[in-house]
């Protein structure tokens, strides 16, 4: 009898990884975001998540909501920084900018490219406009 083949790899090494979607952010208006590292103690798989809404008044409270979600499912965080997202989706297009005040500019480019993951056929940008 031959040997099974090998499991197929998956994309993001792990199921419950890839259960964690990229992004999740409000589907209209201006609002804070922030961008995360998720890992497995002690290194290992990585992936950058973003997560944004106008619920929150400071950005701290997104990281507050996400890291005991994550930290559930076996995983390290680390806020990489904030922003805003304008998020227009009757004309489908999302803009990137600002800053966070206590973590810091998030990498606008990255957070674009995970973006444009989810958001196929919207016109996304960035700029380090604060407004």
């Amino acid at each position: 009898m031959a040997p099974a083949p090998p499991a197929p790899s998956r994309p993001h090494g792990g199921s419950a990884m890839a259960a964690v979607r990229d992004v999740e952010i409000d589907p209209e208006g201006t609002f804070k975001y922030i961008l995360v590292r998720l890992q497995r103690p002690g290194g290992g798989e990585q992936r950058d998540i973003v997560r944004g809404t106008k619920a929150a008044e400071f950005h701290n409270h997104i990281f507050e909501k996400v890291n005991p979600e994550m930290e559930k499912l076996g995983y390290e965080c680390k806020c990489l920084g904030g922003g805003k997202i304008e998020h227009n989706s009757k004309d489908k297009k999302i803009r990137v900018f600002g800053l966070s005040t206590g973590y810091g500019k998030a990498d606008h480019s990255v957070t674009v490219e995970i973006l444009k993951k989810e958001y196929t056929d919207y016109e996304i940008t960035w700029s380090d406009d604060k407004k």
